[in-house]
């Protein structure tokens, strides 16, 4: 029996790469908007909703932090996407 080899020509191998992208932006947001939906949940159980505030819960801080650095990873993928597709048009 003999083996066929497969190989992946560039053009499927930049769609599968852009496939992958794609999944890990729609992850990575679903990760925001529960982010996000925490934070409020902190913010009315403190009944603050001020950032600067002294009374703001420490947790919905670090959890905007890490939003925040999520939305910041989203933005560079979506451009590193872009310049992909671009790139193999």
């Amino acid at each position: 029996m003999q083996h066929q080899y497969h190989f992946d020509r560039s053009d499927d191998a930049a769609l599968k790469h852009a496939a992958k992208l794609r999944a890990l932006i729609s992850d990575l947001d679903r990760l925001v908007r529960i982010l996000d939906c925490d934070i409020a949940t902190q913010e009315e159980h403190a009944g603050v909703s001020d950032p600067f505030s002294a009374a703001y819960p420490v947790l919905a801080r670090m959890m905007t932090a890490r939003r925040d650095n999520l939305k910041d990873t989203i933005a560079a993928l979506e451009r590193q996407l872009s310049l992909e597709l671009s790139v193999s048009d």
